[in-house]
């Protein structure tokens, strides 16, 4: 179990914290937790405001996941929380023939999934994945578990942690200090469970979890 960055390179992006904390409301919180059109393609305060495929987002980093991991054209790869497939899509661009597999609670957004990804994604909740045991050789997950609530996420850690045969490395809403708490807090639209680094990598040895883990901190 280690803490590292493999989305280094993914492009950095400039939040409007302030903002985003003043549009914020309960009932555009209880939209965006749908997961539906309006979160992926709808208003901007409801989630992404257009959620579409760039190659600058995600090449660079499925590049660093094959370096850390040695992965190869005969790995399996189990993507939990892979919404339209972006990510999937450059990891087959990269290993031609690789088995890669998604699934995502949004029914709205494996619709919508790129058209070569469609056939390898299914709507499914990270709580309860529906794979064998020691099924996959990397296990991924970005800002996917957050969304459960705390009993719930940890069965969605053990859940990765089952159907990995390798590897899992996941992200997850955290703060190291009360500015970045105030910092994640007014940013947080759909995250039902978010706690400190500390309170994180205590929680991963209560349930088991050993695989790898990054934060997202605004």
């Amino acid at each position: 179990m280690a803490e590292v960055n493999l989305l280094k390179n993914y492009p950095s992006v400039k939040r409007n914290i302030s903002q985003r904390a003043i549009n914020k409301t309960e009932s555009i919180r209880a939209v965006a937790r749908k997961f539906g059109k309006e979160y992926f393609d709808g208003e901007r305060k409801y989630g992404y405001g257009g959620f579409n495929y760039h190659p600058r987002f995600w090449q660079g980093v499925a590049q660093d996941f094959q370096e850390y991991y040695h992965l190869t054209a005969k790995s399996s790869i189990l993507d939990v929380g892979c919404a339209k497939g972006f990510m999937m899509h450059d990891f087959a661009g990269l290993f031609p023939g690789i088995q890669i597999t998604g699934i995502d609670i949004s029914e709205y957004a494996v619709r919508h999934a790129l058209e070569d990804m469609k056939s390898r994604i299914r709507v499914g909740n990270a709580k309860k994945l529906p794979y064998q045991d020691k099924s996959f050789d990397l296990v991924i997950s970005i800002n996917t578990i957050h969304n459960l609530a705390l009993d719930e996420c940890k069965q969605a850690l053990r859940e990765i942690q089952r159907v990995k045969k390798k590897h899992s490395f996941i992200t997850v809403d955290a703060y190291r200090n009360s500015e970045e708490k105030k910092r994640l807090e007014a940013w947080n639209l759909t995250a039902l469970t978010y706690m400190s680094v500390p309170e994180w990598v205590k929680l991963f040895h209560e349930v088991g979890y050993t695989g790898d883990y990054w934060w997202f901190i605004p």
